[in-house]
C-alpha cells in the first residue's frame, strides 16, 4: 500500500460518537437501519473460504439465504495457498449468522467440478438467485518488483488462469439456473472502480478485466432481470492481511503504526452487506453493468461495518493519496 497521511472522513449527516485514537477517524453512525431479506433465495458464493468470499457468505446468510459456499481448502484438504481457513468453518458461520451454508469442495478451474456443483444446486433447490465470483487465491503469487518482462511468465500466465478464467466458468455453468427466474444478481468482486493502473501488469489485468466481465455478462443477462456488477472492497481487513500486519481484528488497530493507511480498512463483512443490499432491492437492475464499492453504496442502503462505522476508502485514496479508487 502507498504511504499517505490521515484525514477526517465525513459520512454524512448523522449522530456520531467520537473515541479515542485511530477510532476517532471511524465515528460510529447512529440509527442506520439495515435488514435485507433473503429468505427465499439461493446463493453461490465461489471462492468464500476466506476473505472477501467468506464475509460476503455470512452476510447473505444474516439475511436469511442459503449460501453453497465453495472453495479449495476443506477440514480434510488444503489447497496451494496453504491457508487455516476451510469451507467447512464459512458454512458454520453462515449457519450462526442465521442462514443455511452448503459447503461443497470445488476447484473452479475445472469444468467439470463447475458442472457437477450446477447440477447438484439444481437438484437440490432448483433455482439460484446470486452468484458471487470472488475466486482469487493469487496472493502470494503476484510479483510486485520490477518490469512486467522480469516477472517469472508462467506464474503470470496462471494467475490469469486462476482468477480470470474461473469466472468466466462459473458464470457459464450456472447462467441457466440465474435465468430461471427474474430479479437474480451475478456479482464479479475486484479491486478499485477506475482505469487507474494496479502497480503490476498481471495484477492489473485480472482486476480490470473481472470489470469487463460484469460490463458484458450484463448485456446478455439483460433480458432476463439478471443484474450483473462489478464490487470492490476498500482496504480489505482479510485474514491474510491481519497475518502480514502480525495482527487479529481484536486489536488491527495497532497495524497502523505500520502503515497508516490501515486506519481507514473494512472487515469482509462491509462488503457483505453491501451485497446482500444489492441482492435484496427490486430495483438493482439500474446498477447492472457498472462497477462500485464498498465506499459508494454504504450511503445508499444505509449499512455499516461491523463496529457501526462507514469507512470511505475512496474518499481517503482520493484526498490524502491523489488516486482515483
Amino acid at each position: 500500500m502507498v504511504g499517505g497521511v490521515l484525514v477526517e472522513i465525513w459520512v454524512g449527516q448523522f449522530t456520531m460518537e467520537e473515541r479515542e485514537g485511530v477510532s476517532d477517524l471511524r465515528p460510529i453512525v447512529r440509527g442506520m437501519t439495515f435488514e435485507p431479506d433473503l429468505s427465499t433465495s439461493v446463493a453461490l458464493v465461489a471462492g468464500a473460504t476466506r476473505g472477501a468470499g467468506r464475509g460476503i457468505a455470512v452476510e447473505l446468510g444474516a439475511a436469511g439465504a442459503t449460501v453453497y459456499v465453495t472453495g479449495r481448502t476443506t477440514e480434510t484438504s488444503t489447497s496451494p495457498m496453504q491457508r487455516p481457513e476451510t469451507i467447512e468453518e464459512t458454512a458454520r458461520r453462515v449457519d450462526a449468522a442465521g442462514g443455511v451454508g452448503i459447503p461443497i469442495q470445488v476447484d473452479h478451474s475445472q469444468s467439470d467440478q463447475v458442472r457437477e456443483l450446477a447440477k447438484t444446486i439444481d437438484a437440490q433447490h432448483g433455482r439460484l438467485d446470486v452468484v458471487v465470483n470472488d475466486i482469487w487465491g493469487a496472493d502470494d503469487r503476484v510479483e510486485w518488483d520490477g518490469p512486467f518482462w522480469a516477472h517469472d511468465l508462467d506464474i503470470g500466465l496462471g494467475v490469469l488462469r486462476q482468477a480470470i478464467d474461473t469466472h468466466i466458468i462459473t458464470s457459464w455453468h450456472t447462467a441457466p439456473l440465474l435465468t430461471r427466474h427474474p430479479g437474480g444478481l451475478v456479482v464479479e468482486v475486484t479491486d478499485g472502480v477506475s482505469s487507474r493502473y494496479r502497480g503490476a501488469l498481471f495484477y492489473d489485468l485480472v482486476k480490470s478485466t473481472v470489470i469487463r466481465l460484469a460490463v458484458g455478462q450484463a448485456e446478455d443477462f439483460r433480458p432476463h432481470d439478471v443484474a450483473v456488477i462489478a464490487m470492490s472492497p476498500g482496504f480489505l481487513r482479510s485474514e491474510a492481511m491481519l497475518d502480514r500486519f502480525g495482527v487479529t481484528e481484536g486489536n488491527w488497530e495497532a497495524a497502523v503504526e505500520q502503515d497508516a493507511n490501515f486506519a481507514y480498512s473494512e472487515t469482509p463483512h462491509y462488503l457483505g452487506r453491501a451485497v446482500a443490499a444489492i441482492a435484496a432491492d427490486p430495483d438493482k437492475m439500474r446498477l447492472t453493468g457498472r462497477a462500485t464499492a464498498t465506499w459508494e453504496l454504504f450511503g445508499r442502503y444505509e449499512f455499516t461495518d461491523l463496529d457501526g462505522t462507514q469507512p470511505n476508502w475512496g474518499h481517503h485514496m482520493r484526498t490524502s493519496l491523489n488516486l482515483e479508487p
